[in-house]
């Protein structure tokens, strides 16, 4: 599947066990959960497609703000028409149904507000990345981890390459010391655009077929959206958060009328004396995918790649890795299975959540320094209360 269909970081995250059996979920280990998704476009229903196919899930509501997707996406999940809901409160009659759990695919701006809601309703929540769009939105998303922790629920990030095998060992053999002290991380992530939405702008039309990439409010902006696979990646690789961030973009997709740049070089240094970039594009070019970090240390490298090699070379010792050819897929079925195992345990595992946030708040940052122009500090950053926020005018409930 094309890629464009489809922090650690200097934090410990969180995670908090259930010991007692008698809380383990429905006191049975193989009890079947039941799940409500909210979003069904093209990535949500792929991964609902996933989810039924597995035993230990059932679906039992849906939602998707366009009566039609939904109405087509639940009756191909076998989902009956009276848990079928649309329209901007969808979401919360899908947690008001009383499910087990919340798979939240929708554009990220929506995913605090949403996330909160179904901890608070005692829902584990399973959400995709960028987990916000602005800094409230983060703290926003943290503290609703934590209220799932508290009532013993998971909360998790669907980050993939966290999963993989190769990504892992190698990250693992930099901790190590096999490339000596870290000097430069480049992160890089080169795709094509996705289709600014139609020029007679209505918020229905960001809606569609992935158009709210492109609009910041809704979307985040292609650094955020896009670019923060490599970024966290580079942020795990560091094992610490930036101090500050320079940078440039623009954009030079032709006939652009959203607002998110697409073309980015931005700059980040950090209190250990390492040097961090990233640099992407995200024009309709015929440009191989390729999404990323290169990381060097006094004797030797890492290369990590989201479909490619990972590996790392070092002056005297080595780590040969492997080529992920499908990691979209095998990450998110990685992430499912490891949503489930937490939910049957009786874990309330919130490990994935600290590190997503970071990352996300690392591509905010660079988002605003290149908007800017200026040099921003992470500590500035993390003041900002300023909510980015959508027209959501005319749109039905």
């Amino acid at each position: 599947m094309p890629r464009r269909r489809f922090l650690e970081a200097g934090a410990v995250a969180a995670t908090f066990s259930i010991m007692s059996p008698e809380l383990a979920f429905g006191s049975e280990a193989n009890s079947r959960v039941t799940v409500g998704f909210v979003g069904l476009g093209g990535r949500g229903a792929w991964i609902a497609d996933h989810v039924s196919k597995q035993t230990g899930f059932k679906i039992t509501a849906v939602a998707d703000y366009f009566p039609d997707v939904v109405g087509s996406v639940g009756e191909r999940l076998g989902v009956g028409q009276e848990m079928r809901f649309s329209g901007l409160n969808g979401y919360r009659h899908v947690i008001d149904s009383k499910v087990d759990a919340v798979f939240l695919e929708t554009p990220p701006y929506f995913f605090p507000q949403h996330a909160r809601a179904a901890a608070e309703a005692g829902c584990h929540v399973y959400v995709a990345k960028p987990v916000a769009v602005d800094v409230p939105g983060c703290m926003s998303i943290l503290e609703s981890a934590r209220i799932a922790a508290k009532k013993g629920k998971t909360f998790l990030v669907d980050f993939q390459t966290r999963t993989d095998p190769y990504h892992i060992e190698a990250v693992r053999r930099v901790r190590e010391g096999m490339i000596g002290r870290l000097c430069l991380i480049s992160a890089y992530y080169h795709d094509e655009c996705f289709a600014d939405p139609p020029r007679e702008r209505t918020i229905e039309n960001l809606l569609k077929g992935l158009a709210w990439v492109n609009d910041t409010a809704l979307g985040g902006a292609y650094i955020v959206n896009c670019d923060i696979h490599a970024i966290d990646v580079a942020l795990w690789i560091a094992n610490e958060l930036p101090e500050s961030a320079v940078g440039f973009s623009a954009r030079n997709r032709p006939g652009a009328h959203s607002d998110s740049h697409d073309s980015y070089a931005v700059s980040f240094n950090f209190s250990s004396g390492l040097v961090m970039t990233d640099h992407s594009e995200h024009i309709r070019n015929s440009t191989d995918f390729r999404s990323g970090c290169m990381a060097y240390g006094q004797t030797g490298h890492l290369e990590a790649n989201y479909a490619g090699k990972t590996f790392v070379r070092g002056l005297e010792d080595g780590y040969g890795g492997g080529e992920n050819r499908n990691l979209y897929a095998e990450g998110m079925e990685r992430n499912v299975a490891a949503f489930h195992k937490s939910i049957v345990e009786g874990r309330a595992d919130i490990a994935t959540v600290e590190p997503s946030v970071n990352s996300t708040l690392a591509t905010i940052l660079g988002r605003e320094a290149a908007l800017q122009q200026r040099r921003i500090t992470w500590a500035e950053l993390l003041k900002d209360t300023k909510r980015i926020e959508p027209d959501l005018s005319g749109l039905r409930l």
